[in-house]
């Protein structure tokens, strides 16, 4: 079972890497919390697949998968903000050239 996203592993990768060549770790830093919090949801929804006895240790990993589509979801809308706020191209995901240039000039700069 997956994670219900707005946003494909491909595309959360094409923002990590705009993001890094640019020195602008912000939307990195996000998408790669939501790529974790998948990785995890995955891992528990694995450890409730399979069968066991425990019924301590599968509300444990209930309780865990719940919080990890809480706060993938929280990421999630906060990731849509920046881009907007940003203005990145929806249709792309590719940082605006005005954000590139800004940094760009920073660097150059310091």
């Amino acid at each position: 079972m997956e994670i219900e996203s707005k946003f494909s592993l491909s595309q959360l990768q094409s923002i990590n890497e705009q993001s890094m060549m640019y020195t602008c770790a912000c939307p990195a830093q996000v998408s790669v919390q939501m790529i974790n919090l998948r990785k995890l949801f995955k891992y528990q929804y694995a450890c409730l697949d399979k069968p066991s006895d425990d019924d301590v240790q599968q509300v444990v990993h209930q309780r865990i998968a719940e919080a990890s589509i809480k706060a993938h979801q929280t990421l999630e809308d906060c990731l849509n903000e920046i881009l907007d706020l940003e203005g990145w191209d929806r249709s792309t995901l590719t940082m605006p050239t005005g954000l590139r240039q800004l940094i760009e000039k920073s660097l150059d700069e310091n």
